[in-house]
């Protein structure tokens, strides 16, 4: 497995790819929420970037615009493509976004879908599918894989958006910490039930919800409930060879500090 880290798309961008080498890092994921950097120019730039710098672009996390509110308040209506008055403007960005990855080479594109329906037989769930799958299909068209990235779903409603959609080239993107945050599964558990499916795993760690309202704490890496030896050891049993991409989301020193003790943390778990 390779160890990398976020590197979000700013005008700064250049130099934060510079910064992953200098960690000892070997690749990436481009974080993008800024669409109206999306453009051939700034591809090439951060491509070559990459590639004089012998980094991998792992993935590139694809937002959107508008409200979001993470937490169990307004997060039902303001993430991702789930609430239906924002869905048509954040599925035409998702595609900008693709295509963006594809100007740089890179196959798999990641996003936070929101809060999946888990009732199969509602119109709210085969509205979501329906609007997933023209996601999938144009990622398809594109010879890319569209993963999703774990947080505000169970593992079994993942599992079966995925399997309802059925395009073939869906994947998940496994953020342990995010499982424990929204209260919705252990991460070693939710490998053995989506597993085959896992494309991109964040090195972040955290604790489950104690306030109804919010969201568990991030933490660093382990100092919160993520058993890392055994989600590493599950994942070389399910196949997984890709990046295992360090997140610390807190800024400034601390958080560069954070990702190089995570990179020497997981470093011994994956050559011990």
């Amino acid at each position: 497995m390779k160890l990398g880290t976020m590197v979000h798309l700013g005008d700064n961008v250049v130099e934060k790819i510079k910064d992953v080498k200098k960690y000892g890092l070997e690749s990436f994921q481009l974080c993008a929420w800024n669409h109206s950097m999306m453009t051939k120019e700034w591809a090439d730039k951060i491509k070559a970037t990459a590639d004089s710098e012998g980094l991998e672009i792992s993935a590139v996390w694809c937002g959107w615009s508008g409200e979001a509110h993470w937490n169990f308040i307004g997060g039902y209506h303001t993430l991702g493509i789930v609430p239906v008055f924002l869905r048509d403007k954040r599925m035409e960005e998702l595609k900008l976004g693709f295509d963006f990855a594809k100007m740089m080479g890179v196959t798999d594109v990641i996003t936070h879908m929101g809060f999946l329906p888990e009732n199969p037989t509602t119109d709210d769930f085969k509205s979501v599918v329906a609007a997933i799958r023209e996601l999938a299909e144009y990622c398809k068209a594109n010879g890319q894989y569209l993963l999703f990235e774990t947080g505000q779903e169970t593992p079994i409603t993942l599992k079966r958006t995925i399997l309802a959609v059925g395009t073939g080239n869906l994947g998940i993107n496994l953020d342990p910490a995010n499982l424990l945050l929204y209260g919705k599964a252990n991460p070693c558990d939710a490998v053995d039930i989506f597993g085959e499916y896992v494309r991109g795993v964040h090195g972040k760690d955290g604790e489950y919800p104690t306030d109804p309202r919010y969201i568990g704490e991030e933490k660093r890496i382990g100092d919160g409930r993520v058993n890392f030896p055994v989600l590493i050891e599950k994942l070389k049993n399910c196949g997984y060879n890709g990046s295992i991409t360090i997140e610390r989301e807190i800024d400034g020193d601390k958080q560069i500090e954070d990702v190089l003790y995570a990179k020497k943390f997981l470093e011994d778990i994956i050559n011990g």
